[in-house]
């Protein structure tokens, strides 16, 4: 079978699942490989961190508890419910809809997915989370501290980390594709969605 006789859903399917394998292959390699707070200083500005984040983007929380976790993760479930539905409305109107467009939408579903994975499963299989299903932590790695940013005004402090670090947050590969993806789609896509 060639590769253009598959369906475009296939192909985004076979996407999906080959970016959330690649996501969770790098937070198992750092968790069998790193203990929790370990930093591995690979370049100046590039170093890997083994940080088990129990909210959402940049360890920003929407509570205490299990409760606010429990709601967070049906909050993704949802999430990807809803972008799943997209994509297929996408590919149902074939070639109206940019490749790229498509490309924005799978990494933002990959990321998802990927983070949601953690979520319901490494609370149960990760002993040291302590955790349940649906209460795991996202296990986060990658810190980019750019340059040192002195007195940065107030509220841009979630671009900076505590280190006063320009982009100080520690993510992971999945909070990558999502990112890249919103501004990709922003930047070279944004008269599509009007």
């Amino acid at each position: 079978m060639k590769l253009k006789n598959i369906s475009a859903g296939y192909k985004v399917a076979i996407s999906v699942v080959l970016l959330v394998l690649l996501d969770q292959l790098v937070k198992l390699l750092v968790h069998t490989n790193m203990e929790v707070g370990e930093r591995i200083s690979v370049f100046s500005w590039f170093n890997l961190c083994y940080v088990e984040n129990p909210g959402f983007a940049f360890g920003m929380q929407l509570g205490s508890g299990d409760w606010a976790k429990i709601i967070l993760s049906l909050f993704r479930l949802c999430m990807i419910g809803a972008i799943g539905y997209g994509i297929a409305h996408l590919l149902r109107k074939g070639s109206e809809v940019p490749k790229g467009v498509i490309v924005g939408a799978v990494l933002i579903l990959a990321g998802a997915i990927g983070n949601m994975v953690d979520s319901m499963f490494y609370g149960l299989f990760i002993e040291a989370q302590g955790t349940g299903f649906l209460t795991g932590k996202v296990i986060d790695m990658i810190h980019l501290p750019l340059f040192k940013w002195e007195n940065c005004p107030s509220w841009l402090d979630f671009l900076v980390g505590g280190d006063g670090y320009f982009f100080g947050a520690v993510f992971n590969v999945a909070d990558s594709y999502i990112s890249v993806a919103v501004v990709y789609l922003l930047i070279f896509h944004y008269k599509f969605f009007k």
